[in-house]
């Protein structure tokens, strides 16, 4: 599966922003999504994922109460709303694809290229 995300921009801290990932490939809602960002300077961390229906989803402690994460299976699209942004949201947004919810990074498959979400304050 190939993955395309988009939907990055500079935003000031407290507003929102959607950013969507687009696959490619006949499966898509065999795979579990997920949302990963990586900071300069900073390894690749976890943000949030979802399970192949929408029916489980898993976010870090640091977004959670703030970001959305959701599919539309039809669409092969996997979104992710962000609301009260802070600087410290600052990243480059990577989607990917995998078997199982995790947050280890290594635990996906495939991956999209990512979209810079920068937040000013």
């Amino acid at each position: 599966v190939q993955l395309q995300a988009s939907g990055g921009g500079l935003v000031q801290a407290g507003d929102s922003l959607r950013v969507s990932c687009e696959a490619s490939g006949r499966t898509f809602s065999n795979y579990v999504m997920g949302w990963f960002r990586q900071a300069p300077g900073k390894e690749r961390e976890f943000v949030t994922s979802i399970n192949w229906n929408g029916a489980v989803t898993n976010y870090a402690a640091s977004v959670k109460g703030r970001f959305t994460i959701s599919r539309d299976n039809a669409k092969k699209t996997v979104y992710l709303q962000m609301n009260s942004l802070k600087p410290e949201d600052t990243a480059v947004y990577y989607c990917a694809a995998g078997w199982v919810i995790t947050t280890d990074p290594n635990g996906m498959y495939y991956w999209g290229d990512g979209t810079l979400v920068t937040v000013s304050s």
